[in-house]
Protein backbone atom coordinates (compact mmCIF):
# COMPACT_ATOMS: atom_id res chain seq x y z
CA UNK A 1 0.00 0.00 0.00
CA UNK A 2 1.34 3.42 -0.98
CA UNK A 3 0.66 6.53 1.09
CA UNK A 4 0.98 10.15 0.01
CA UNK A 5 0.73 12.92 2.59
CA UNK A 6 -0.77 16.21 1.46
CA UNK A 7 -0.91 19.45 3.42
CA UNK A 8 -2.57 19.60 6.84
CA UNK A 9 -4.71 16.47 7.39
CA UNK A 10 -5.13 15.02 3.91
CA UNK A 11 -3.81 11.53 3.20
CA UNK A 12 -4.05 9.47 0.01
CA UNK A 13 -3.76 5.65 0.03
CA UNK A 14 -3.25 3.55 -3.10
CA UNK A 15 -3.53 -0.23 -3.36
CA UNK A 16 -4.03 -2.51 -6.37
CA UNK A 17 -4.87 0.45 -8.59
CA UNK A 18 -7.55 1.87 -6.28
CA UNK A 19 -7.30 5.25 -4.53
CA UNK A 20 -8.68 6.23 -1.11
CA UNK A 21 -8.45 9.86 0.08
CA UNK A 22 -9.03 11.05 3.65
CA UNK A 23 -9.93 14.63 4.61
CA UNK A 24 -9.29 16.70 1.47
CA UNK A 25 -9.82 20.11 3.07
CA UNK A 26 -9.25 23.69 1.96
CA UNK A 27 -5.69 23.70 3.35
CA UNK A 28 -4.79 20.69 1.18
CA UNK A 29 -3.84 20.38 -2.48
CA UNK A 30 -6.75 19.54 -4.79
CA UNK A 31 -4.59 17.08 -6.70
CA UNK A 32 -5.02 14.68 -3.79
CA UNK A 33 -8.43 13.84 -5.28
CA UNK A 34 -7.13 13.00 -8.77
CA UNK A 35 -8.32 9.52 -9.69
CA UNK A 36 -9.96 8.90 -6.32
CA UNK A 37 -12.31 5.93 -5.96
CA UNK A 38 -13.44 6.75 -2.43
CA UNK A 39 -13.22 9.72 -0.07
CA UNK A 40 -13.49 9.63 3.73
CA UNK A 41 -14.47 12.77 5.65
CA UNK A 42 -13.83 12.71 9.40
CA UNK A 43 -15.88 15.83 10.18
CA UNK A 44 -17.40 19.00 8.76
CA UNK A 45 -14.72 21.65 9.39
CA UNK A 46 -13.33 23.43 6.32
CA UNK A 47 -9.77 22.25 6.86
CA UNK A 48 -10.98 18.65 6.45
CA UNK A 49 -13.76 19.10 3.90
CA UNK A 50 -13.49 21.24 0.78
CA UNK A 51 -16.94 20.88 -0.79
CA UNK A 52 -15.92 22.78 -3.94
CA UNK A 53 -12.93 20.53 -4.55
CA UNK A 54 -15.04 17.44 -3.90
CA UNK A 55 -17.73 18.66 -6.30
CA UNK A 56 -15.09 19.22 -8.99
CA UNK A 57 -13.68 15.73 -8.42
CA UNK A 58 -17.15 14.18 -8.68
CA UNK A 59 -17.77 16.12 -11.88
CA UNK A 60 -14.72 14.46 -13.41
CA UNK A 61 -15.27 11.07 -11.78
CA UNK A 62 -18.94 10.50 -10.81
CA UNK A 63 -18.21 7.00 -9.47
CA UNK A 64 -16.41 8.35 -6.38
CA UNK A 65 -18.01 7.12 -3.16
CA UNK A 66 -17.97 9.40 -0.12
CA UNK A 67 -18.10 8.11 3.47
CA UNK A 68 -18.79 10.35 6.46
CA UNK A 69 -20.81 10.77 9.65
CA UNK A 70 -24.56 11.39 9.11
CA UNK A 71 -24.23 14.85 10.71
CA UNK A 72 -21.92 15.89 7.85
CA UNK A 73 -24.22 14.65 5.08
CA UNK A 74 -26.40 17.82 4.88
CA UNK A 75 -23.29 19.76 3.87
CA UNK A 76 -22.88 17.33 0.95
CA UNK A 77 -26.51 17.39 -0.18
CA UNK A 78 -25.68 19.25 -3.39
CA UNK A 79 -23.10 16.69 -4.49
CA UNK A 80 -23.98 14.35 -7.31
CA UNK A 81 -22.14 11.29 -5.98
CA UNK A 82 -22.98 8.54 -3.53
CA UNK A 83 -22.59 9.60 0.11
CA UNK A 84 -22.55 6.77 2.65
CA UNK A 85 -23.26 7.31 6.38
CA UNK A 86 -20.67 5.96 8.82
CA UNK A 87 -20.84 5.92 12.62
CA UNK A 88 -18.38 4.63 15.22
CA UNK A 89 -18.36 0.85 15.29
CA UNK A 90 -19.16 0.45 11.60
CA UNK A 91 -17.05 -1.86 9.43
CA UNK A 92 -17.13 -1.28 5.69
CA UNK A 93 -15.17 -1.45 2.44
CA UNK A 94 -13.94 1.45 0.32
CA UNK A 95 -11.58 1.45 -2.66
CA UNK A 96 -10.99 -2.27 -2.11
CA UNK A 97 -9.85 -1.78 1.49
CA UNK A 98 -11.47 -2.86 4.76
CA UNK A 99 -12.14 -0.11 7.30
CA UNK A 100 -13.47 0.45 10.80
CA UNK A 101 -14.87 3.67 12.27
CA UNK A 102 -14.02 4.99 15.73
CA UNK A 103 -14.62 8.00 17.94
CA UNK A 104 -17.80 10.03 17.70
CA UNK A 105 -17.02 13.62 18.69
CA UNK A 106 -14.52 16.33 17.79
CA UNK A 107 -12.17 17.20 20.64
CA UNK A 108 -13.32 20.13 22.78
CA UNK A 109 -12.21 23.54 21.47
CA UNK A 110 -13.94 25.44 24.29
CA UNK A 111 -16.88 24.56 26.56
CA UNK A 112 -18.88 27.42 25.00
CA UNK A 113 -18.61 25.83 21.55
CA UNK A 114 -20.60 22.76 20.49
CA UNK A 115 -18.74 19.56 19.68
CA UNK A 116 -19.37 18.39 16.14
CA UNK A 117 -19.37 14.75 15.08
CA UNK A 118 -15.97 13.25 14.23
CA UNK A 119 -15.17 9.76 12.97
CA UNK A 120 -11.68 8.29 13.00
CA UNK A 121 -10.84 5.72 10.33
CA UNK A 122 -8.77 2.55 10.73
CA UNK A 123 -7.68 1.04 7.41
CA UNK A 124 -6.73 -2.63 7.59
CA UNK A 125 -3.44 -3.58 6.00
CA UNK A 126 -4.19 -5.97 3.11
CA UNK A 127 -3.00 -9.44 4.04
CA UNK A 128 -2.01 -8.40 7.56
CA UNK A 129 -3.53 -7.96 10.99
CA UNK A 130 -2.44 -4.36 11.55
CA UNK A 131 -3.24 -1.15 9.79
CA UNK A 132 -3.32 2.62 9.47
CA UNK A 133 -5.28 5.05 11.67
CA UNK A 134 -6.43 8.61 10.94
CA UNK A 135 -8.25 10.08 13.98
CA UNK A 136 -9.53 13.31 12.47
CA UNK A 137 -9.71 15.99 15.17
CA UNK A 138 -9.70 13.69 18.16
CA UNK A 139 -7.47 11.58 20.34
CA UNK A 140 -9.81 8.58 20.38
CA UNK A 141 -7.76 5.39 20.76
CA UNK A 142 -8.81 2.35 18.69
CA UNK A 143 -8.34 -0.12 21.52
CA UNK A 144 -9.32 -3.22 19.54
CA UNK A 145 -7.05 -2.54 16.54
CA UNK A 146 -3.32 -2.99 16.05
CA UNK A 147 -2.12 0.29 14.62
CA UNK A 148 1.12 0.04 12.67
CA UNK A 149 0.95 3.54 11.18
CA UNK A 150 -0.60 6.44 13.08
CA UNK A 151 -1.26 9.96 11.91
CA UNK A 152 -1.22 12.20 14.97
CA UNK A 153 -2.62 15.75 15.16
CA UNK A 154 0.11 18.11 16.36
CA UNK A 155 -1.34 21.65 16.27
CA UNK A 156 -4.76 23.23 16.59
CA UNK A 157 -7.09 25.32 18.78
CA UNK A 158 -8.43 22.15 20.38
CA UNK A 159 -5.19 20.57 21.57
CA UNK A 160 -1.76 20.90 23.15
CA UNK A 161 1.41 19.00 22.31
CA UNK A 162 1.41 16.95 25.51
CA UNK A 163 -1.91 15.42 24.39
CA UNK A 164 -0.36 14.43 21.06
CA UNK A 165 2.53 12.76 22.89
CA UNK A 166 0.21 10.83 25.19
CA UNK A 167 -1.97 9.80 22.25
CA UNK A 168 1.01 8.23 20.48
CA UNK A 169 2.10 6.49 23.67
CA UNK A 170 -1.39 5.05 24.21
CA UNK A 171 -1.83 3.83 20.64
CA UNK A 172 1.77 2.52 20.56
CA UNK A 173 2.15 2.31 16.76
CA UNK A 174 5.28 1.12 14.98
CA UNK A 175 5.56 4.58 13.42
CA UNK A 176 3.76 7.91 13.70
CA UNK A 177 3.51 10.85 11.32
CA UNK A 178 2.38 14.43 11.84
CA UNK A 179 -1.00 15.68 10.64
CA UNK A 180 -3.14 18.74 11.39
CA UNK A 181 0.01 20.82 11.00
CA UNK A 182 -1.08 23.26 8.28
CA UNK A 183 -1.24 26.19 10.70
CA UNK A 184 2.43 25.89 11.71
CA UNK A 185 5.31 27.86 10.22
CA UNK A 186 8.79 26.41 9.73
CA UNK A 187 9.83 27.14 13.32
CA UNK A 188 6.64 25.52 14.60
CA UNK A 189 7.32 22.41 12.53
CA UNK A 190 10.88 22.20 13.87
CA UNK A 191 9.87 22.57 17.53
CA UNK A 192 6.97 20.14 17.21
CA UNK A 193 8.99 17.50 15.38
CA UNK A 194 11.85 17.69 17.87
CA UNK A 195 9.56 17.25 20.87
CA UNK A 196 7.52 14.47 19.29
CA UNK A 197 10.68 12.56 18.37
CA UNK A 198 12.07 12.92 21.88
CA UNK A 199 8.88 12.12 23.80
CA UNK A 200 6.55 9.88 21.82
CA UNK A 201 8.55 6.64 22.32
CA UNK A 202 8.10 5.50 18.73
CA UNK A 203 9.49 6.20 15.27
CA UNK A 204 8.17 9.66 14.39
CA UNK A 205 8.49 11.96 11.38
CA UNK A 206 6.81 14.79 9.53
CA UNK A 207 6.17 14.04 5.86
CA UNK A 208 6.42 16.95 3.45
CA UNK A 209 3.34 17.72 1.33
CA UNK A 210 3.40 15.37 -1.64
CA UNK A 211 5.85 12.95 -0.01
CA UNK A 212 5.08 9.31 -0.79
CA UNK A 213 5.97 6.25 1.28
CA UNK A 214 5.25 2.52 1.28
CA UNK A 215 3.38 0.91 4.17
Amino acid sequence: MQLTKFSHSCVRLEHDGAVLVIDPGTLSEREALDGADAVLITHEHFDHLDTDALADALGKRPSIEVFTHPDVMPKLAALSGVVNPVVPGDEFSAAGLRLRAYGGLHAIIHPDLPQVANVGFFVEEPGGDGGFYHPGDSFDVPTDARVDTLFVPVAGPWMKLSEAVEFVRQVAPRRAYAMHDGILNDVGHMITTQNMKNLSKTEYARLEPGQRISL
